[in-house]
């Protein structure tokens, strides 16, 4: 690639199923900087915290570089030829089935088709699924089920026409927050338009709800049918389109109508006032659009969820009109793509279904394939599970990190370790995945890999790269390709380039197709190398013989049913208590505002750990009280199937009863984070997706002898402490520490911290009556490492100790700042990162306050605070009130 004059490329964001367009810009010298797309119809040139400090993730530290067998170093043609081997022996001595591929929502759509028809239609066996499964299963199996096709009806540009927007389970200004600054901005535009947050937390996005309705964990399923019932009784329904387009709407209202408003009332923990406003302000809203994310789908009664709100849709005929309609947000950047290409167990490539035998025997007689699955595969659940007894002999996994991911994660990488041939293709050389490949593969990353990607409003967009292809990483289409031309299957897998499987996967969405599949971009079918390279982002469907562009569907009717006419389901309410007397708490896990997955990426970026750092768990104060949790505290929160240890944080924002704690921290970054060692293999028995957001839990105070904050220039390992953390910072690390003991060598445990050479001077202070320790030790005029210990939660400034890293240390008093533990002379303390976009702290933000920016855009105006992706304006909200506040009293 051509690296010696400066150019700006135009590719897609790697994160959520939001799809924003990024500018890639890489300088003559090779330095890169990204900012949103302007013209990119997703995000306008918008980007949230995590797009925007995507430059800071694409270093080489730490990266798989070169194939590897057993830990050692080897080539591509012995690695594939082992990979291509061990799968044919495999399945010619156990059957199709003992193999099994599980993929991610993180592979471009190219990827993703040659991965499964490796699998579907070469293998023979259906044994492919994706962490997709995870995240957004039980909208496919909703949509299936009403829609006959898994066809999201609307566009984003219906959150900018919509007079009511409903969230449910979806904290939209943390894990989408593009799409909750478009929502943000009609509301300024259009003051009137209303918004509901259902969801058990108030969270960030309830800023800029007129009404949260802080609903009972899982409680969705009696909120809905409530609604239904409610239209029903009050004449609320558009009769013609359900008699013209629908069927089962009589039996949808029966058992709906099991519950009275009590009874609703009673299954939600809302008040009948609170349903009554909600259900009214639906009533009489003809622009209404509800969007649902991982609070429905994450769920062992999802996809009755996703039916529940969808029959209130069908019901008033609020679907596919503008600013009208059930609308889906998936959580990664190409889960939508995954589905189009069937890259889950129950699925057909382009969005035929496994279980007709017309669509098996099309799909079989395009590719020309010997075999073609002629059952569902494993769900991702029920993959690791048959892992573990020994039916799956050999799996490959790609682009995920199941050890930290998948619900029981414990059993799930004890199914992996004990697996006989494990291949893993990623783009590190250490997860807690990979640690446990017999084969890693390097792949290519953002940046480097080139290709599409389908968004949460079926927008298909160009991923290109920018860079060159590290060592010897490679795209996983031309690994998977590779290693299916060294199973036999030769010029099924010739590819040449990812325009070549792009126009192979366009032409198979429109065979045969008659207008009876949703999925058709036959007009791709023909598309050529330099025609794909400048293709510009469009939306779904795009057959060849199309004269208009249908944007949304189903506004007249037309399900892709037998009788293309919409199911309503019956659904009945149901309440599931899993609480005990031993495990009396529920456990809601979810996604922090700038961490993504497992960190993988987000992990390097020192910006994105400015602002939360270390794992914690949310509580409720009276909660807190009844267990004897202080806020800062070290916490044990366990379940039936393990423990873990995070940071508590007292919460008035947190229902009582529950608590609330993210699923990023790995063996990577903590002592004993990884919170799905926590959750139950419970699934919706529908959909196959887990229920992440209702697991049964008790919380007790770990009993800290010492509390511990670091910062050092290389990454630590402190093994002496039952409790750390550690984050990328400018320069290094920082490191969060609690000890079980504190008969300990401070000095002798800061040197090993530090990894100080020798000669390093040590300055340090002790006070051991009180437990206090400060030691710094400096290499030269630089900073090698800086710990403080304290009996309690250590109380010194972690952005400003993280600075010191960076900074020279010339004069002896600068140094001794540095063990006294707080600023001195003109260094300034920014408190906690609340924006991270622009480094600012909530002590700079509560001194603009006291000088007069009493409103968030004052604050930005002063400091730019929220002026970017705009994710952090509620939190500047909490400060501005409260510093207010303070001043009138």
């Amino acid at each position: 690639m051509e690296m010696d004059a400066a150019r700006e490329v135009r590719t897609t964001c790697p994160y959520c199923g939001v799809g924003c367009g990024v500018l890639a810009k890489v300088a003559a010298d090779g330095q890169v900087s990204v900012r949103g797309d302007p013209d990119h119809p997703a995000n306008f040139g918008r980007l949230c915290s995590k797009g925007s400090a995507l430059a800071e993730t694409i270093d080489l530290d730490g990266r798989l570089l070169h194939p590897e067998i057993h830990g050692r170093r080897a080539g591509w043609d012995e690695a594939l030829d082992l990979v291509a081997s061990t799968f044919s022996q495999t399945i010619a001595e156990h059957g199709p089935d003992a193999v099994a591929f599980y993929v991610s929502g993180q592979l471009l759509t190219e990827d993703y088709y040659v991965t499964n028809k490796l699998m579907k239609g070469f293998v023979g066996s259906a044994n492919i699924d994706t962490n997709s499964r995870l995240c957004m299963a039980s909208s496919v199996a909703g949509h299936r089920r009403a829609f006959g096709s898994d066809t999201v009806p609307g566009t984003y540009d219906d959150l900018e026409l919509a007079d009511l927007i409903v969230l449910v389970g979806s904290n939209l200004a943390w894990c989408h927050p593009v799409l909750y600054q478009r929502i943000a901005a009609a509301r300024e535009k259009r003051p009137e338009m209303k918004i509901v947050l259902v969801d058990p937390r108030r969270t960030m996005t309830a800023d800029i709800a007129d009404m949260h309705l802080a609903i009972a964990p899982d409680g969705d399923v009696a909120l809905f049918t409530g609604l239904l019932a409610y239209l029903g009784q009050h004449n609320a329904l558009d009769r013609a389109y359900t008699t013209a387009h629908t069927t089962g709407f009589g039996q949808a209202l029966f058992a709906a109508s099991a519950l009275d408003l009590a009874g609703v009332a009673a299954a939600t923990g809302l008040s009948e006032d609170e349903l009554g406003s909600f259900y009214s302000l639906f009533a009489a809203t003809a622009k209404t659009v509800t969007v649902y994310s991982q609070g429905v789908n994450q769920s062992s009664s999802g996809t009755d969820k996703v039916n529940a709100i969808i029959n209130c849709h069908l019901a008033t005929g609020r679907i596919g009109r503008p600013g009208a309609g059930p609308f889906s947000v998936t959580g990664q950047p190409n889960a939508m793509g995954g589905r189009e290409v069937g890259g889950m167990a129950n699925m057909l490539a382009a969005h035929m279904e496994i279980e007709n035998p017309e669509h098996r025997e099309r799909v079989q007689r395009f590719w020309n394939a010997p075999a073609i699955a002629g059952k569902p595969g494993l769900k991702a659940v029920e993959m690791f599970q048959a892992l573990a007894d020994g039916r799956i002999k050999a799996l490959w996994i790609m682009a995920t990190n199941p050890v930290d991911s998948m619900p029981d994660a414990g059993a799930v990488e004890a199914a992996i370790k004990a697996c006989p041939f494990v291949v893993v293709s990623d783009v590190l050389a250490e997860t807690d995945t990979v640690r446990h490949a017999h084969v890693r593969l390097p792949a290519a990353a953002w940046g480097e890999k080139d290709g599409t990607v389908t968004n949460s409003e079926r927008r298909i967009s160009r991923q290109r790269a920018f860079l060159p292809l590290p060592g010897e990483a490679r795209p996983d289409w031309r690994i998977v390709a590779e290693v299916g031309m060294r199973m036999g299957f030769g010029g099924a897998f010739s590819y040449a380039s990812p325009a070549e499987v792009f126009a192979e996967h366009a032409a198979l969405s429109g065979f045969e197709n008659d207008g009876a599949r949703d999925f058709d971009i036959g007009v791709y079918g023909g598309i050529d190398g330099e025609t794909y390279a400048a293709l510009e982002p469009f939306q779904w469907p795009a057959p060849s013989s199309s004269t208009g562009l249908q944007v949304r569907f189903f506004a007249n009717g037309d399900f892709y049913t037998p009788d293309r006419k919409a199911r309503f389901i019956a659904i009945r309410a149901a309440t599931e208590i899993r609480t005990s007397a031993d495990y009396p708490l529920i456990l809601n896990t979810g996604r922090i505002r700038d961490h993504w997955h497992t960190m993988t990426r987000t992990g390097k970026s020192p910006r994105l750990s400015q602002h939360i750092a270390e794992p914690f768990v949310e509580i409720h104060p009276v909660d807190a009280q009844r267990f004897g949790i202080g806020d800062a505290d070290i916490a044990r929160v366990s379940s039936p199937r393990g423990d873990v240890l995070v940071r508590a944080l007292v919460t008035a924002r947190q229902r009582q009863g529950s608590l609330f704690a993210p699923m990023h921290w790995t063996d990577q970054f903590s002592a004993k984070g990884r919170l799905d060692t926590l959750t139950a293999p419970l699934t919706d028995p529908i959909s196959g997706q887990p229920a992440l957001k209702h697991v049964a839990a008790r919380i007790e105070k770990f009993a800290a002898k010492a509390f511990g904050f670091a910062v050092t220039r290389q990454k630590p390992a402190p093994d002496t402490a039952a409790y750390w953390a550690v984050a990328k910072c400018n320069g290094g690390w920082r490191v969060e520490l609690a000890f079980a003991d504190d008969d300990i060598d401070w000095a002798a445990f800061a040197g090993s911290l530090f990894g100080a050479p020798p000669g390093a001077e040590m300055l340090a202070y002790h006070d051991r009556d009180a437990g206090q320790h400060r030691i710094a030790a400096f290499d030269g005029d630089q900073l090698s490492g800086a710990l403080f210990v304290a009996p309690g939660p250590v109380a010194v400034s972690r952005g400003w100790a993280a600075e010191q890293l960076s900074a020279d240390h010339v004069d002896r008093r600068g140094r001794l700042a540095i063990v006294a533990g707080r600023p001195g002379g003109i260094d300034v303390d920014r408190g906690a990162i609340v924006c991270s976009c622009f480094s600012v702290g909530a002590t700079q933000i509560a001194e603009a306050v006291r000088r007069g920016c009493t409103s968030v855009a004052a604050i930005g105006a002063a400091l730019q605070a929220g002026t970017n992706c705009g994710s952090c304006r509620a939190e500047i909200r909490v400060i501005v009130d409260a510093q207010s506040l303070q001043a009138a009293e």
